[in-house]
Protein backbone atom coordinates (compact mmCIF):
# COMPACT_ATOMS: atom_id res chain seq x y z
CA UNK A 1 0.00 0.00 0.00
CA UNK A 2 1.39 3.18 -1.12
CA UNK A 3 1.60 6.05 1.76
CA UNK A 4 0.43 9.21 1.29
CA UNK A 5 3.25 11.26 1.24
CA UNK A 6 4.11 9.03 -1.95
CA UNK A 7 0.68 9.21 -3.17
CA UNK A 8 1.19 13.06 -3.35
CA UNK A 9 4.29 13.01 -4.51
CA UNK A 10 3.64 10.64 -7.79
CA UNK A 11 0.13 12.74 -8.22
CA UNK A 12 2.22 16.16 -8.36
CA UNK A 13 4.44 14.62 -11.07
CA UNK A 14 1.55 13.60 -12.48
CA UNK A 15 0.25 16.89 -12.69
CA UNK A 16 3.28 19.29 -13.54
CA UNK A 17 3.35 16.32 -16.72
CA UNK A 18 -0.17 16.81 -17.72
CA UNK A 19 -0.74 19.86 -16.73
CA UNK A 20 -4.50 19.90 -16.11
CA UNK A 21 -6.69 22.71 -16.87
CA UNK A 22 -10.53 23.75 -17.37
CA UNK A 23 -11.11 22.77 -21.35
CA UNK A 24 -11.60 25.57 -23.66
CA UNK A 25 -11.27 24.22 -27.03
CA UNK A 26 -12.01 20.15 -28.83
CA UNK A 27 -8.41 19.52 -29.71
CA UNK A 28 -7.77 20.39 -25.70
CA UNK A 29 -10.34 18.05 -25.00
CA UNK A 30 -9.43 15.18 -27.53
CA UNK A 31 -5.69 15.49 -25.94
CA UNK A 32 -6.89 14.54 -22.53
CA UNK A 33 -9.50 11.95 -23.48
CA UNK A 34 -6.16 9.98 -25.39
CA UNK A 35 -4.75 10.67 -21.65
CA UNK A 36 -7.55 9.55 -19.65
CA UNK A 37 -8.07 6.08 -22.22
CA UNK A 38 -3.83 5.74 -21.99
CA UNK A 39 -4.01 5.71 -17.88
CA UNK A 40 -7.87 3.66 -17.61
CA UNK A 41 -6.07 1.28 -20.46
CA UNK A 42 -3.59 0.35 -18.10
CA UNK A 43 -4.14 -3.38 -16.42
CA UNK A 44 -3.50 -1.76 -13.00
CA UNK A 45 -3.41 1.70 -11.62
CA UNK A 46 -1.61 3.98 -8.79
CA UNK A 47 -3.69 5.58 -6.34
CA UNK A 48 -2.04 8.99 -7.82
CA UNK A 49 -3.43 7.77 -11.31
CA UNK A 50 -6.68 7.50 -9.89
CA UNK A 51 -6.50 11.04 -8.47
CA UNK A 52 -5.67 12.19 -12.17
CA UNK A 53 -8.47 9.84 -14.11
CA UNK A 54 -11.32 11.42 -11.43
CA UNK A 55 -9.86 14.77 -12.39
CA UNK A 56 -9.35 14.13 -16.05
CA UNK A 57 -13.07 12.65 -16.00
CA UNK A 58 -14.49 15.62 -14.28
CA UNK A 59 -12.66 18.48 -16.70
CA UNK A 60 -13.80 16.47 -19.81
CA UNK A 61 -17.58 15.80 -18.56
CA UNK A 62 -17.68 20.19 -17.87
CA UNK A 63 -16.30 20.62 -21.38
CA UNK A 64 -18.70 18.39 -23.28
CA UNK A 65 -21.66 19.10 -20.64
CA UNK A 66 -21.13 22.63 -21.96
CA UNK A 67 -19.89 21.93 -25.82
CA UNK A 68 -22.26 18.76 -26.67
CA UNK A 69 -25.88 19.90 -24.95
CA UNK A 70 -27.72 16.67 -25.90
CA UNK A 71 -31.02 16.27 -25.59
CA UNK A 72 -32.73 13.35 -24.21
CA UNK A 73 -32.44 10.66 -26.71
CA UNK A 74 -32.25 6.98 -27.10
CA UNK A 75 -28.53 5.44 -26.28
CA UNK A 76 -28.34 4.73 -30.11
CA UNK A 77 -28.59 8.61 -30.98
CA UNK A 78 -26.39 9.58 -27.92
CA UNK A 79 -23.56 7.03 -29.38
CA UNK A 80 -23.95 8.55 -33.00
CA UNK A 81 -23.56 11.79 -31.49
CA UNK A 82 -20.39 10.90 -29.83
CA UNK A 83 -19.02 9.07 -32.98
CA UNK A 84 -20.00 12.23 -34.87
CA UNK A 85 -18.35 14.71 -32.44
CA UNK A 86 -15.32 12.49 -32.28
CA UNK A 87 -15.09 11.98 -36.04
CA UNK A 88 -15.33 7.29 -35.09
CA UNK A 89 -16.76 5.20 -37.76
CA UNK A 90 -18.46 2.16 -36.40
CA UNK A 91 -15.46 0.26 -36.80
CA UNK A 92 -13.63 2.50 -33.74
CA UNK A 93 -16.06 0.82 -31.24
CA UNK A 94 -15.05 -2.21 -32.18
CA UNK A 95 -13.03 -2.43 -28.76
CA UNK A 96 -15.83 -1.46 -26.85
CA UNK A 97 -18.37 -4.41 -28.15
CA UNK A 98 -16.18 -6.98 -29.62
CA UNK A 99 -17.56 -7.18 -33.29
CA UNK A 100 -18.41 -4.24 -35.84
CA UNK A 101 -22.10 -6.80 -36.12
CA UNK A 102 -22.89 -5.53 -32.65
CA UNK A 103 -21.81 -1.86 -33.14
CA UNK A 104 -24.38 -2.48 -36.07
CA UNK A 105 -27.19 -3.59 -33.81
CA UNK A 106 -26.78 -1.44 -30.93
CA UNK A 107 -26.79 1.27 -33.64
CA UNK A 108 -29.77 0.21 -34.96
CA UNK A 109 -31.66 -0.64 -31.62
CA UNK A 110 -32.05 -4.29 -32.71
CA UNK A 111 -30.09 -4.88 -29.13
CA UNK A 112 -29.50 -3.17 -26.09
CA UNK A 113 -26.55 -2.29 -24.19
CA UNK A 114 -24.91 -3.94 -21.44
CA UNK A 115 -23.13 -2.54 -18.10
CA UNK A 116 -19.98 -3.25 -19.62
CA UNK A 117 -20.64 -1.08 -23.07
CA UNK A 118 -22.08 1.50 -20.97
CA UNK A 119 -18.95 1.71 -19.03
CA UNK A 120 -16.46 1.27 -21.57
CA UNK A 121 -18.58 4.13 -23.18
CA UNK A 122 -18.28 6.19 -20.40
CA UNK A 123 -14.86 5.50 -19.95
CA UNK A 124 -14.09 5.82 -24.28
CA UNK A 125 -16.01 9.42 -24.42
CA UNK A 126 -15.49 10.83 -21.17
CA UNK A 127 -18.96 11.02 -20.21
CA UNK A 128 -21.18 10.18 -17.21
CA UNK A 129 -22.96 6.62 -17.89
CA UNK A 130 -26.20 8.26 -17.43
CA UNK A 131 -26.42 9.90 -20.48
CA UNK A 132 -26.55 6.26 -22.33
CA UNK A 133 -30.33 5.36 -20.51
CA UNK A 134 -33.22 6.32 -22.28
CA UNK A 135 -35.62 8.39 -20.21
Amino acid sequence: MEDMNAITANYAALLSQTRPEVIRDEKQNRVYIRRLEELTGKKSVTRAEEKLIELLAVLIEDFESREYQLPDAAPSDVIRHLMEAHRLRQKDLVDIFGTESIVSDVLNGKRNLTTEHIKRLSARFGVSPAVFFSL
